[in-house]
């Protein structure tokens, strides 16, 4: 008797680990040690004008990685990143870099664009999220 006692605290206790383990991934999914990278310095390019004077939209870009690590890769591959990101800015239209909603798609494109290239030399997408923390046009 005094056996099964012992046997059935044990499977408890293993039982009880499990689930505490189980608990800790959770918390640290939850608590990730995110970090940001700005593209240095702020993008400047033109875009297509339907008018005769010429458009130029500047950007500052963060993007946030997930850890040291990624943030290093990143470094890395600054230029391929910021060349991407160029090109998608000067293919714009005027009505698009002007707009709210043609502003987030183009937030969009370059995070997709960046994500791709970075999967590419890498091997897996290190951006989470791509910022743009300054958006001026004219």
């Amino acid at each position: 008797m005094r056996v099964t006692r012992l046997l059935s605290l044990l499977i408890y206790v293993c039982i009880l680990s499990s689930s505490l383990v189980s608990v800790n991934a959770a918390q640290e999914q939850i608590l990730k040690n995110y970090a940001y990278y700005g593209l240095e310095p702020d993008i400047v390019t033109n875009y297509i004008s339907g008018s005769k004077k010429l458009g130029f939209v500047r950007v500052n870009v963060e993007l946030m990685v997930s850890g040291t690590q990624a943030l290093d890769k990143v470094e890395h591959h600054d230029p391929l990143l910021r060349a991407a990101i160029l090109a998608i800015l000067g293919e714009q239209s005027e009505a698009q870099v002007k707009s709210i909603i043609g502003r987030e798609a183009i937030r969009q494109a370059c995070f997709e664009a960046v994500n791709q290239l970075l999967e590419e030399e890498v091997g897996e997408a290190l951006v989470e999220n791509l910022l743009f923390t300054q958006y001026l046009y004219n």
